[in-house]
C-alpha cells in the first residue's frame, strides 16, 4: 500500500540524509512553533539515531552495571544508616516530570497527524522516517529512548533511602531500556504510540514523586490515579502490539517488525500482569487486612 507523507501542496515535505520524505510538524501547524525552543530546531537526531544504531553494547551493558550496582548497592545498605538525598530526588523528580510533560506536548501532535492522516494500521505500517524524520519530532523520539538509562538512577534513590526494591521497579526500567532502543535502531512504527504514552504517564508520576519529596501532595491527588494509568497505558501497549501483528500478516511491506512485536508484546503483557497484581495487593488486598490486636 502507497503511504507516504505530503500536504496537497508539498509545502513542508523535506528529506531525511537518506532521501526519505517527511514533514515537520510545526510547519503543519505553525502555531506549535512559539511553544518550541530554539535547540529543537538546531540538534541533528539523525546523527544520534546513528550512534546509537552503531553502538549496540551500550544499552546491554547499561543493564549488566545496573544489576551489578543494584545488588551491591543493597549489601552496602544492609548494616548502614539511610542518606538524606529528599532534596536532589524532589529536584530529579521535577527535571523528569518536566522532560516528559515537554516530550509529551512534543509527540503527542504527531501521534494524532499520522493516525488521522493514514488509519490506525496505515501508521502502524509506514516507515517511522518517514512519520517522524530528523525533525523536531524525531528528535524528541530519540530523546526519549536516551532517557532510559538516565531513568536507572531512580533505583540509586529507592537505595540509599532503604526503601523496598519491588521486582516491577527493576524489571521495568531493564525490560524499557532494552526494548526502546531495539524499536528505535529497528525502526518499528508502533514506537511513536509508546513513546507517548509513556511519556503522558510519566509527566504525571514524576510530578507525583516531586510532590511527596517536598511533602506538598495535595489529599485529592490519590496515587491510585497514576496507577490506574499505568495499567491503562499496558492496555494500551497490548492492543498496539496485537494490532501491529495483524498488519504484519495483512500488509504488504509494512514495517513492523515481528521480532521486536513479539518482545513489545511480552513486556506490555507481564507489566499488566505485574501492574495489575500491584494494583489489588496494595489498594484491596491490604485494606481488607484486619489490623492485629495485642
Amino acid at each position: 500500500m502507497g503511504w507516504f507523507p505530503a500536504n496537497e501542496s508539498g509545502a513542508c515535505v523535506q528529506y531525511s540524509r537518506s532521501a526519505v520524505p517527511f514533514e515537520e510538524i510545526t510547519c503543519l501547524y505553525p502555531g506549535l512553533k512559539r511553544l518550541y525552543f530554539n535547540w529543537e530546531f538546531t540538534m541533528d537526531p539523525e546523527s544520534l539515531f546513528h550512534k546509537m544504531d552503531e553502538n549496540p553494547w551500550f544499552p546491554v551493558t547499561c543493564c549488566v552495571v545496573y544489576l551489578i550496582a543494584m545488588h551491591f548497592g543493597q549489601k552496602y545498605f544492609e548494616k548502614r544508616e539511610k542518606w538524606q538525598w529528599r532534596t536532589t530526588l524532589a529536584l530529579w523528580n521535577l527535571f523528569l516530570s518536566t522532560f516528559s510533560i515537554i516530550g509529551f506536548s512534543r509527540l503527542a501532535p504527531k501521534l494524532i497527524h499520522n493516525i488521522s492522516t493514514y488509519g490506525w494500521f496505515g501508521f502502524l505500517c509506514i516507515n517511522p522516517e518517514s512519520t517522524l524524520g530528523p525533525g523536531t519530532s524525531g528528535l524528541w523520539a530519540i530523546l526519549f529512548v536516551l532517557s532510559k538509562p538516565a531513568e536507572l538512577l531512580d533505583t540509586f534513590f529507592i537505595i540509599i533511602h532503604k526503601k523496598p526494591l519491588m521486582l516491577l521497579h527493576w524489571y521495568h526500567h531493564i525490560t524499557v531500556l532494552l526494548c526502546t532502543w531495539h524499536t528505535t535502531v529497528t525502526r518499528c512504527p508502533p514506537g511513536l504510540f509508546y513513546a507517548t504514552m509513556n511519556y503522558a504517564v510519566h509527566g504525571i508520576m514524576y510530578f507525583y514523586y516531586f510532590l511527596m519529596a517536598i511533602r506538598c501532595k495535595p489529599k485529592w491527588f490519590n496515587p491510585k490515579v497514576i496507577t490506574i494509568a499505568q495499567i491503562a497505558q499496558m492496555v494500551a501497549g497490548v492492543g498496539a502490539s496485537a494490532s501491529a501483528f495483524w498488519a504484519i500478516n495483512t500488509v504488504d511491506g509494512c514495517w513492523s517488525k515481528f521480532e521486536n512485536n513479539t518482545g513489545t508484546l511480552v513486556m506490555y503483557g507481564s507489566y499488566l500482569v505485574l501492574f495489575l497484581q500491584f494494583f489489588f495487593r496494595r489498594y484491596f488486598i491490604s485494606v481488607t487486612k484486619k489490623p492485629k490486636r495485642e
